[in-house]
């Protein structure tokens, strides 16, 4: 196999005001880590003077230069390191927390809420170089044992720490990936195995019940009974735009997506009576208004004033739809592309 070296040349760009800009060209072009796209030019904020006037000037110059081939070196170092798979010790001193905060912003809440762990775990610090085998083992251990960020009395439960544990792993694949570990981790640790808990849910009567029910947030019931019928996440209904809908061959409404948490796309048909729950055709956000923090005590509220004594989360509504689907007679494996699960034993348990 022919490698391809990557050179690195030191070059200057003039600029007004008689400054010249120091910059690296890499050719061919190398992927930038963070945006994962390609680039020849990394300008290193070095600027020197065009036409030095005296001596100090051209001393300044020339430490400036030697600064900047000093990072070309490095660079060089970085590149033949990643070429042949020797460690780059560059890398290893990266901010992990601060890639790990980067990824849960692009992700969903419970992303921040592993990394709020993770932060208190190590003690605020974290580089690349301290993420070892060793110590996600660790993590592993303290998310079987530790207490709730937002209530210190009481301990995470087993599934909980299961999810966490699982979107944990799923970042080292990203960091793997994007070639900032070395070796893919994961291949080393032991996930934490979810306990077999029953699956709480509406009935066809209950769902009609809490219809019935005036919600002091209209948003929020509107949102709840769309996701018993079409069986969505809450963070696929609170990012629905009215550009994801389409009129399909038969006159019949389809929803495009692309599921935040499995990142799997999809074609839904919805009903008309779901239709109808996303109110006036527009644009923008479907469910203007709705947030995380309407689908805990205010749904508790609503739940409880429609004389329901289940424990009810919002994401129930999606086991009530998947439930209501099979005992209406709708084949399951229908209600499994619905619920987009990518195996059909996911959708068993509802039978």
């Amino acid at each position: 196999m022919t490698l391809t070296c990557t050179n690195v040349t030191l070059r200057q760009k003039p600029l007004r005001n008689d400054r010249i800009s120091l910059y690296l060209d890499y050719y061919p072009a190398i992927r930038n880590p963070y945006t994962m796209k390609m680039s020849r030019r990394e300008f290193l904020g070095i600027y020197i003077y065009a036409k030095p006037k005296n001596e100090q000037q051209r001393m300044f110059n020339q430490d400036m230069l030697n600064k900047a081939e000093a990072i070309r070196c490095i660079r060089v170092q970085s590149l033949i390191n990643e070429e042949f798979g020797f460690l780059d010790k560059n890398k290893q001193k990266v901010d992990f927390l601060a890639y790990f905060r980067t990824k849960a912003r692009e992700k969903y809440e419970k992303w921040d809420c592993v990394y709020n762990h993770f932060e208190k775990f190590v003690g605020g610090k974290c580089t690349f170089g301290d993420v070892t085998v060793e110590l996600c083992e660790k993590f592993r251990d303290y998310l079987l044992k530790c207490k709730q960020i937002n209530h210190p009395n009481a301990y995470i439960s087993r599934n909980s720490a299961a999810g966490y544990y699982s979107t944990f792993r799923a970042l080292l694949k990203i960091a793997y990936k994007e070639k900032m570990l070395r070796e893919n981790l994961n291949d080393f640790l032991e996930k934490i195995e979810w306990k077999e808990v029953k699956k709480e849910y509406l009935t066809l009567d209950e769902v009609k019940k809490l219809a019935a029910t005036p919600c002091k947030i209209p948003v929020l019931k509107q949102a709840s009974l769309f996701a018993c019928m079409t069986g969505l996440r809450i963070s696929d209904i609170l990012k629905l735009d009215w550009r994801d809908f389409e009129v399909g061959p038969d006159q019949g409404y389809y929803i495009r997506i692309c599921t935040e948490k499995t990142e799997t796309e999809a074609t839904l048909p919805i009903s008309q009576e779901a239709l109808e729950l996303c109110g006036e055709w527009g644009t923008g956000k479907v469910f203007k208004g709705l947030t995380r923090s309407m689908t805990h005590h205010p749904l508790k509220q609503w739940i409880a004033e429609a004389g329901i004594k289940k424990h009810i989360t919002f994401h129930c509504f999606r086991h009530s739809y998947a439930v209501i689907q099979i005992s209406l007679g709708t084949d399951i494996y229908t209600v499994s592309k619905m619920l987009m699960h990518k195996n059909v034993t996911t959708t068993q348990i509802y039978a």
